[in-house]
C-alpha cells in the first residue's frame, strides 16, 4: 500500500447536523477501510453511521456522545496503514432556529468501466431536515435493478452498464414546500471493444475478390486495425478498408494474400482481437498474370491499355477480361469489358478528362479466371474548359447581373473564370475580372445607360483558356422606365405593340476572347441559332449604329416609346459571333396591331417569318422550325 493521499479532518458540527470524514489510499489488491473511534470500531449496526465503498464516513443527527477521535484504517493482504486521527467536535445547538436546505456534498464526476459500483454522494443539511431526491437531467428513470440508497441520500449502482451513463441530479427539498436545492454529477461508463460479428474464414478461387467483416462495439467507440501474420495491414492497390475498417476487401487474390488475418479492435477500456484464414484456390491449368501490362492516354476521354500473354499455359485461353476504376474509387465500383483471346490491346474510350485510371487484366478459360495481372496506372489528358453558357439580366439603369452555371472542378484545376467587358463601340476590353470556378454570378455595376456592352465570358484552367461566351446587352430601357418611375422587373406575357413577342435563345457559339481586330472568326452555327452575318456588320465601329438601326429603342429621333414598351436587352453580335433576336412563336400569329396612326415615329413590324431586309438574305423566309430547335424564355428588360 502507499502512504495516505487524503487524511480525515478535524470538524466542529451543531448538535443534530452531519458530520463528513473521508480518507484515500491506494494498494494492490484495493485496501479494506475501515473506521475507529478513541481507537475502538464503530458500531456499523448504528444507522446514523454511513460507510460508503470509497473511503467515506457520515455521521447524521449528531449528538454529543458522537464527539471523540476518528481514525481511517487500511487493510489489505501486504499491511494494515492507520491515517492521522481528526477530533469531532459536537456543539450546543440551542433553541430550534429555522434553516434554509443546503447541500453540503454532492455527486462528483465519475469515470468507470461497466460491472463496476458507483457510488453518488449527497449530503444535505437544513432545519427541518431536507428530504434527498434523485433524478436524471435527461429525464429518463434511473430504474430500480441494482439501485440503492444508503445514508439519508447517497445513491449506489452496482454492476454500471453503458445505460446508466448520464447526468444525475440530487436535490434536497424543504417538506411539505417547493424550497430545494440541487447539486449534480456527470457518469461516463465505459465498455471494453467487443465483437459483435468476428470474421470467418473463407476459400477464394485465385483473381476473385474476399472480403473480410469484423463489427466491434464499445464505449467509446473502438478503432479497429486489421493484420495479416501479425504484421499491420493497410490500403494498397488491391487492399481496401472501409466503414471504418470494419470490412477488409482484397481484390484479384492470388498465393501472396494467403495468411491468417486479424481484426484488433481497441479503445480506452481494453481491446479484443479475432482472427480468420485466407485460403487461396488454385486450378491446374489456370493462366498465369498477363505479362508486360501497360496503359498510354490518348486523348482526355481514351486510354488505350496493352499486354502480352501469360507465359503459360496459353492453349487453353478463351478470352481476358479488363478492369477499369477511377484510382480514387474503391474496388467495387470497377466495371470490366470482355475482350477476344486473339486481342492484346484495347481503346478504352467515354472516360473522364484528366483523371488517374486503374488498369489489370485477367485471362479466362473455360474453368475460371487465371491470376490477375498487377494493376497499373494511367491519367487521361486534360483539356480547357468549354466555352459557359451564360444569361444576363437587368438590375437597374446601371447594372446587369450576368448568371452561369458553376464548375466546382475547375478550383481543382487551378482554375476558374475571366470577365471582359467594352462599350460595344469601344476598342479595347475591361478586365479581366476574375473569378473563382465555384461562382455562378456577378454584377456588374456603373454602367453607361445609354450604351450597348458587349460582355465576354470564357472559363480557363492550368491548361489554357476555353473560347468565350458573348452577350451584347442595352440598359436604355431599363433608365427610361427609371425616368417615368416605374418598378423595375421582368414583364411577362404579351405586351403592348408587340403581342406575344419573346426571344429566342438558341446555344451559344464561344469566341474567343480580345480577337485581334480584323481576324476573321471562326464560321460556325450550331444548332437552334439563328445567326447575323455580312458586309453590313463588319467593321466594330459601326456595330452600335447598326444594331440601333435594325432594334430601334426609342423613336425615329431618339425619342422614347411613348407606350413605355420595354425593349429586348439582347442584341446582334458582330459578323460572325451568336447573337439573341426578337422572334415570333411558332406557329398561326393574330394580326401585327398597327400603331402608326396615333405614333407614327414608331418602327413598323418586321414582316412575320422573314429576315429583316439589310440583312444577307433578307427578306427570305426563316428556316423551317425543325432547324431552328429555340428554347423560349421570357424577354429580359
Amino acid at each position: 500500500m502507499s502512504e495516505f493521499h487524503v487524511h480525515p479532518q478535524a470538524a466542529v458540527v451543531e448538535e443534530g447536523g452531519v458530520a463528513r470524514f473521508q480518507c484515500q489510499i491506494h494498494g494492490l489488491p484495493e485496501p479494506l477501510i475501515t473506521w475507529e473511534k478513541n481507537q475502538v470500531p464503530i458500531d456499523t449496526a448504528n444507522e446514523r453511521y454511513t460507510l460508503l465503498p470509497k473511503g467515506v464516513l457520515q455521521i447524521t443527527g449528531l449528538c454529543e456522545e458522537d464527539s471523540g477521535v476518528f481514525h481511517c484504517v487500511a487493510s489489505n493482504s501486504a499491511s494494515v496503514r492507520v491515517s492521522h486521527g481528526a477530533r469531532l467536535t459536537v456543539s450546543g445547538s440551542g433553541p430550534p432556529t429555522y434553516k434554509e436546505p443546503a447541500i453540503l456534498v454532492g455527486p462528483e464526476n465519475l469515470t468507470l468501466t461497466v460491472h463496476q459500483t458507483a457510488v453518488l454522494e449527497c449530503v444535505a443539511t437544513g432545519n427541518p431536515r431536507p428530504i434527498v431526491s434523485w433524478s436524471r437531467l435527461d429525464g429518463r428513470p434511473i430504474g430500480v435493478e441494482g439501485i440503492q440508497v444508503l445514508g439519508t441520500g447517497n445513491l449506489i449502482i452496482s454492476d454500471v452498464s453503458v445505460q446508466h451513463a448520464g447526468v444525475y441530479v440530487c436535490a434536497a427539498n424543504r417538506p411539505g414546500t417547493r424550497v430545494r436545492r440541487t447539486a449534480q454529477g456527470r457518469l461516463v461508463v465505459q465498455a471494453p471493444a467487443e465483437f459483435v460479428q468476428h470474421p470467418q474464414s473463407i476459400s477464394r478461387p485465385a483473381g476473385t475478390t474476399a472480403m473480410f467483416t469484423c463489427q466491434v462495439q464499445g464505449e467509446p467507440p473502438p478503432h479497429v486495425t486489421w493484420l495479416k501474420n501479425g504484421q499491420v495491414l493497410g490500403p494498397s492497390a488491391h487492399v481496401r478498408l472501409r466503414n471504418n475498417n470494419s470490412t477488409l476487401t482484397i481484390s484479384g487474390v492470388g498465393p501472396e494474400d494467403e495468411a491468417i488475418y486479424q481484426c484488433v479492435a481497441e479503445n480506452s477500456a481494453g481491446s479484443s482481437q479475432a482472427s480468420a484464414r485466407l485460403t487461396v484456390l488454385w486450378a491446374e491449368g489456370l493462366p498465369g498474370p498477363p505479362q508486360d501490362v501497360r496503359a498510354c492516354s490518348v486523348s482526355p476521354t481514351e486510354v488505350r491499355v496493352s499486354w502480352a500473354q501469360p507465359r503459360a499455359p496459353i492453349q487453353d485461353i478463351v478470352g481476358y477480361v479488363l478492369h477499369i476504376r477511377k484510382a480514387a474509387d474503391p474496388p467495387e465500383l470497377e466495371y470490366q469489358e470482355a475482350l477476344s483471346k486473339s486481342t492484346l490491346q484495347h481503346l478504352v474510350s467515354d472516360l473522364e478528362p484528366f483523371t488517374a485510371y486503374s488498369f489489370y487484366i485477367e485471362a479466362y478459360t473455360a474453368q475460371g479466371p487465371g491470376l490477375a495481372s498487377a494493376p497499373v496506372l494511367a491519367s487521361t489528358l486534360g483539356e480547357a474548359p468549354a466555352a459557359p453558357p451564360l444569361s444576363v439580366r437587368s438590375l437597374g439603369s446601371s447594372t446587369v447581373q450576368l448568371l452561369w452555371e458553376a464548375w466546382p472542378r475547375l478550383a481543382q484545376l487551378r482554375g476558374g473564370f475571366k470577365l471582359f467587358y467594352r462599350p460595344a463601340s469601344a476598342p479595347f476590353f475591361s478586365g479581366p475580372v476574375l473569378l473563382p470556378g465555384t461562382s455562378s454570378s456577378y454584377n456588374l455595376s456603373r454602367l453607361d445607360p445609354g450604351a450597348v456592352y458587349e460582355l465576354r465570358l470564357l472559363a480557363y484552367n492550368q491548361l489554357g483558356e476555353g473560347n468565350a461566351t458573348v452577350r451584347f446587352v442595352s440598359l436604355r430601357g431599363a433608365s427610361e422606365r427609371a425616368g417615368r418611375s416605374r418598378p423595375p422587373g421582368v414583364h411577362r406575357g404579351p405586351r403592348r405593340g408587340h403581342p406575344h413577342r419573346r426571344h429566342l435563345h438558341g446555344p451559344l457559339r464561344p469566341v474567343p476572347a480580345l480577337r485581334p481586330e480584323g481576324q476573321a472568326p471562326r464560321g460556325h452555327r450550331g444548332a437552334g441559332v439563328l445567326a447575323l452575318s455580312g458586309a453590313a456588320l463588319a467593321r466594330r465601329g459601326q456595330a452600335a449604329k447598326e444594331l440601333e438601326q435594325l432594334f430601334p429603342v426609342g423613336g425615329a429621333a431618339g425619342r422614347p416609346d411613348p407606350h413605355g414598351t420595354p425593349k429586348p436587352t439582347q442584341v446582334p453580335a458582330a459578323p460572325g459571333e451568336d447573337t439573341e433576336i426578337p422572334m415570333r412563336p411558332l406557329g398561326p400569329q393574330p394580326p401585327e396591331p398597327t400603331c402608326t396612326a396615333c405614333h407614327p415615329d414608331t418602327p413598323t413590324a418586321l414582316p412575320a417569318g422573314r429576315l429583316p431586309e439589310g440583312l444577307p438574305g433578307g427578306g427570305q423566309p426563316l428556316p423551317p422550325p425543325a432547324t431552328l430547335v429555340p428554347q423560349l424564355a421570357d424577354s429580359n428588360p
